[in-house]
């Protein structure tokens, strides 16, 4: 939204597929405040070490969740039909790093030693 050039914040829409995820993310640079739309969806972080605690919620049109800064989250349609939510971010350049993508996908990839021996 040209608008917000320069107000230090985003928002977006997100459109999620019956059953769709998005799946667990950070955004190094912003808090995420969310709001669903139409449909439900479920939502949650999980706390930094060592507690590394789970908060989640079934969200339903009209509710609202607020992920923290830095911490990996995730949306999960858990409807039928499609859902709809707006999340506005702390930050006009909020980053993202989408967690399997980081860990599975880096180029050159990390070494399958270290990644058997992280996950066990």
């Amino acid at each position: 939204i040209p608008g917000l050039n320069t107000l230090g914040i985003s928002l977006v829409r997100i459109d999620y597929a019956p059953y769709g995820l998005n799946p667990p993310h950070t955004h190094p640079r912003a808090t995420e405040v969310l709001q669903v739309l139409h449909g439900s969806l479920y939502v949650g972080f999980v706390t930094s070490n060592p507690e590394n605690r789970l908060i989640s919620k079934v969200l339903y049109e009209g509710d609202v969740f607020v992920f923290p800064v830095g911490l990996i989250h995730f949306q999960f349609n858990v409807g039928k039909t499609p859902a709809v939510a707006f999340a506005a971010l702390s930050s006009q350049n909020p980053g993202v790093i989408t967690i399997a993508n980081a860990v599975f996908g880096s180029n050159p990839p990390i070494s399958d030693d270290v990644l058997a021996k992280a996950f066990q």
